[in-house]
């Protein structure tokens, strides 16, 4: 079972995780973004964490939801509003109170998921976050179904989305800044692909 405090503590391994690859990640968007990736990052964690150092959380829907307004008025670019509504998604789905069980919590990511492609209108094979995201709920889903262990789902998200961040290196960009290099776009690393890889590790971690 995963508590609100297990959500907590998440996020605030977030927040400590983007503001050491605060620069990794805002020079693999300098070479095909707005060079802005990681200090968006590092700045509406940091609101987060701050948050969340202040206050009492019982409710998991509750917690989502508040850092979900606090990503979306913090990050800016185009992160802010996909993660903002991606914990805001998660935040729908959640049911349960306090703790949240192995179909819960692959619920809350798929929710998520379905967050990022509803707000940024991409799909995979796009050289973006959600060539993280998919694989990793798919393979999450797959691990729920064979009866896996809450540890084990979480592994093989992380696992899958790893894979999936890989993949982007020799994808060509169509959405988002990115796509205006067309053909340069390719063999490099997509910054945000990376930062949800980085999100998926954290939480199976």
């Amino acid at each position: 079972m995963v508590s609100c405090s297990d959500i907590k503590a998440w996020l605030i391994k977030l927040a400590e995780i983007f503001k050491e690859n605060k620069d990794y990640l805002t020079e693999l968007d300098s070479a095909i973004g707005d060079a802005d990736h990681g200090i968006n990052l590092n700045r509406g964690f940091s609101a987060v964490k701050a948050d969340l150092e202040s206050k009492e959380y019982v409710s998991v829907k509750d917690l989502l939801k508040s850092e979900a307004m606090l990503l979306i008025k913090t990050i800016g670019g185009a992160s802010g509003p996909l993660l903002g509504t991606c914990f805001l998604q998660m935040s729908r789905a959640a049911v349960s109170e306090n703790e949240i069980d192995s179909k819960e919590i692959t619920q809350l990511f798929k929710a998520g998921l379905e967050g990022i492609k509803t707000r940024g209108h991409a799909v995979e094979g796009e050289k973006t976050m959600i060539d993280t995201w998919s694989p990793a709920v798919k393979a999450m889903e797959n691990a729920l179904t064979d009866g896996k262990s809450l540890e084990d789902i979480l592994k093989k998200g992380a696992e899958a989305a790893e894979e999936g961040m890989k993949s982007t290196i020799d994808m060509l960009a169509t959405k988002g800044r990115a796509s205006y290099l067309g053909e340069r776009s390719i063999g490099h690393l997509d910054p945000g692909a990376s930062s949800s890889y980085m999100m998926i590790k954290a939480a199976s971690e």
